[in-house]
């Protein structure tokens, strides 16, 4: 008799929400899609949140060796009681763990693989986790530098597939009234607005664009604000940060103190309105050793809301920016030619809204979730 059960698929991950970021919305979408397809069960950190249909067991966030091992018995539980069909890493961080409980109980093993976590240099990491990356029954990747760097650490090519992540396209965008409103509360005028998303990383190289490309388009653009959202990270690996002190400082001394903004992190409603009521997004990627940008999702919902992104062609941020048509890609490093590319953008904001919506439909959470359920269940 054919058993007409469906799925089972045991995630495992330190990323949801509420901790904040890219990785947490895609691994609560991957999960959210997942279900509609098979029945799906998560091992993640205490107070998270998972989409309603999803089984959730919690373990401790901190430290990363108390989750590590916590996560490792957590998932062999709940492998063993549940018996999976295919146990899935969220990040290359918990392939060890999910290699080790899908072998326990006969079931098939894959990890999403977003590119630091397969570039990271610890030797413990190189030691074990790449093993068990390399054992994986499939590996999904990020973007298409992301697949190259798997194949880099010797995962074969036939256990690779691509899937970007998705994107959440708003039912309505919001109204005149709603940006206005923004604009008055946080005293943004009729400015031109430049619109920075994304944890204060190093890699993000806000700080950089601010001192080298920053005065440039000031020039050319007097009452230009860069508004800046995000914060320093927490609880990610390997993320040198820079400070909002540090970044004012720079802003100070280069002379565009009055041209920079500062607003933290945002609820999903507030940021909205800031792609909306903004010009144009930068996104000056820095191309450093062992650190590298898999993707870039915040260009994607930024042309989801019409909004064209200016970047450095640095990793991922290639598969996340189509050039000309939902904003513009620079050599990296190139700050002059950043610089310019934003005030040509600037001139091209409303001609590019139809096509940044366009590109952005390619991501729709329900078509990237169809693409990943046929990735890793084909691996059984």
């Amino acid at each position: 008799m054919i058993d007409q059960r469906r799925k089972r698929i045991l995630l495992v991950t330190r990323n949801l929400p509420p901790l904040v970021g890219g990785m947490e919305r895609l691994n609560w979408h991957m999960a959210e899609e997942l279900a509609k397809v098979a029945e799906v069960r998560v091992v993640a950190p205490a107070g998270s949140t998972a989409p309603e249909s999803v089984g959730l067991r919690e373990v401790p966030l901190r430290p990363l060796g108390r989750f590590l091992f916590a996560a490792q018995r957590g998932a062999l539980r709940e492998a063993r009681s549940w018996k999976p069909d295919v146990v899935l890493a969220g990040s290359g961080l918990t392939a060890l763990p999910a290699l080790l409980a899908a072998r326990a109980v006969g079931a098939s093993a894959a990890a999403y693989v977003h590119g630091l976590d397969l570039t990271a240099g610890h030797p413990l990491y190189r030691a074990l986790w790449y093993p068990a990356l390399r054992r994986m029954d499939r590996i999904v990747a990020n973007s298409a530098p992301t697949a190259a760097l798997a194949q880099s650490i010797g995962i074969v090519p036939e256990r690779i597939g691509i899937v970007h992540p998705g994107v959440r396209l708003p039912t309505t965008l919001p109204d005149e009234q709603a940006i206005g409103a923004f604009r008055r509360e946080h005293a943004l005028g009729n400015r031109t607005v430049l619109l920075s998303v994304g944890r204060l990383s190093e890699r993000k190289g806000l700080r950089e664009f601010i001192e080298r490309a920053l005065p440039r388009i000031v020039a050319a653009e007097p009452d230009v604000l860069l508004l800046v959202v995000g914060d320093v990270p927490k609880n990610a690996l390997l993320a040198g940060s820079q400070s909002p002190e540090s970044i004012r400082a720079t802003a100070r001394h280069a002379g565009v103190e009055g041209n920079v903004r500062l607003l933290g992190l945002l609820n999903e409603a507030d940021l909205e309105l800031a792609y909306s009521s903004a010009d144009v997004h930068v996104f000056p990627i820095r191309q450093l050793a062992n650190d590298p940008e898999g993707f870039g999702m915040v260009a994607v919902e930024a042309a989801a809301h019409g909004l064209p992104t200016v970047a450095f062609a640095v990793g991922g941020v290639v598969d996340a920016v189509e050039d000309g048509t939902s904003g513009c890609l620079v050599m990296s490093g190139d700050y002059v030619a950043l610089a310019e590319a934003v005030t040509t953008t600037l001139t091209r904001r409303d001609d590019l809204r139809a096509s940044c919506l366009d590109f952005a439909r390619r991501f729709t959470w329900p078509e990237i979730g169809a693409q990943l359920g046929r990735q890793i269940c084909s691996c059984q």
